[in-house]
């Protein structure tokens, strides 16, 4: 490549820079500036640049609230933080099944977990309000252990009569 060549492709750029800092600017851009300190009051007319990014919670959190999502949200930081909120070993042998209209159901793995957890209720709701906002559990629905669900007709003789029937 010669010095020519070189020399325009130069020119070529700084043309194409300075086009593309002159739209930036018509759209109401300006080029990045040094970090500031964000105690300290901004220039007059300074404003945040439309492109730059958002921290990445404050966006989530904003589409939350924006969606009206902060009690789906809660409840599913519930479900995933059982065992911080309850403890690991309470939290070993019970499970929460759902939040609805201010009823957490919670499932145990035994009787006693049950009447446990039944023990502790007035208590948990109170710690969930502190964790998810006030109001947002009221109460606490205990389920035991799920048993074995008798089928219908399970002690019937299947196919009608047997062969020793003598009835009919």
């Amino acid at each position: 490549m010669s010095d020519r060549d070189a020399a325009d492709r130069a020119g070529r750029a700084r043309e194409a820079l300075a086009a593309a800092k002159a739209d930036a600017q018509a759209r109401g851009n300006f080029p990045a500036r040094a970090a500031r300190n964000p105690n300290s009051p901004q220039s007059p007319g300074a404003r945040e640049r439309r492109e730059d990014p958002l921290a990445l919670t404050s966006a989530i959190d904003g589409l939350i609230s924006e969606q009206g999502w902060q009690l789906a949200a809660a409840t599913g930081a519930l479900f995933g933080h059982w065992a911080q909120i309850v403890g690991p070993e309470l939290a070993e042998h019970t499970k929460p099944e759902s939040l609805a209209d201010g009823e957490l159901t919670v499932t145990a793995d035994s009787t006693a977990w049950a009447t446990q957890l039944r023990l502790l209720a007035g208590q948990l709701v109170h710690r969930l309000n502190v964790e998810l906002g006030d109001g947002s559990v009221r109460r606490v629905k205990v389920r035991g252990p799920a048993s074995a669900q008798r089928r219908p007709g399970e002690w019937r003789v299947r196919g009608g009569r047997g062969p020793r029937d003598t009835y009919g």
